[in-house]
């Protein structure tokens, strides 16, 4: 069974000139495999959860992009020998190698298509101890001021101003809650699903 490690918590602060964000960036622990999910902007916040887990960039075997908002993407300077991963599609330097299958290649991590906030965004399912492990992006994500309420009906109603698609944004939200145990959200707390 793989173990998450969430390195940095996500956050965005609403400021009326630049809003400082950057999300939950999770490491998967696939058996021998490392997957990095969303290294996010917060460079420094990054280096040094890694640097406590005795990490280093060269170590990540898969960096992962649930969606390209700038918020979640910046830091892929940071691991310029990676391979770069979204749901379909691997980034090998000037190379792109397209992969299916539903699943992160070499592991038992699901991909699952959850498009509406950005048109490309995926998340990942991913079974633990604890059960199964949604790590979401921002199919849900709180402003810091917001109060993070986490019942079904809160969280089908969340309002995203980002949003490409509502209606594919709203079967998103659907499909993770009655797929995950918990959820990891783009920006704010883990939360675990009502059933």
């Amino acid at each position: 069974m793989a173990e998450i490690k969430i390195l940095v918590e996500g956050y965005a602060h609403r400021r009326k000139k630049g809003s400082p964000a950057s999300p939950s960036s999770v490491l998967i622990f696939d058996g021998n495999i490392k997957v990095l999910v969303d290294p996010g902007s917060n460079a420094k916040a990054l280096l040094e959860a890694l640097r406590k887990e005795r990490i280093k960039p060269a170590d990540i075997d898969i960096v992962f992009l649930t969606h390209y908002h700038l918020d979640h993407l910046l830091n892929i300077r940071l691991f310029p020998t990676n391979d770069i991963y979204d749901g379909d599609t691997i980034s090998r330097g000037d190379k792109i190698i397209d992969y299916s299958g539903g699943k992160l290649p070499k592991t038992n991590i699901r991909v699952i298509k959850t498009p509406g906030h950005a048109f490309e965004h995926c998340s990942l399912l991913v079974q633990t101890a604890k059960g199964k492990v949604a790590i979401a992006g921002d199919v849900f994500w709180w402003w810091s001021d917001q109060k993070q309420k986490t019942d079904r009906k809160s969280l089908l109603k969340l309002k995203d101003p980002f949003m490409k698609n509502k209606t594919a944004l709203l079967r998103s939200r659907r499909k993770l809650l009655d797929m995950a145990d918990h959820i990891i959200p783009g920006h704010g707390k883990t939360f675990r699903v009502e059933k």
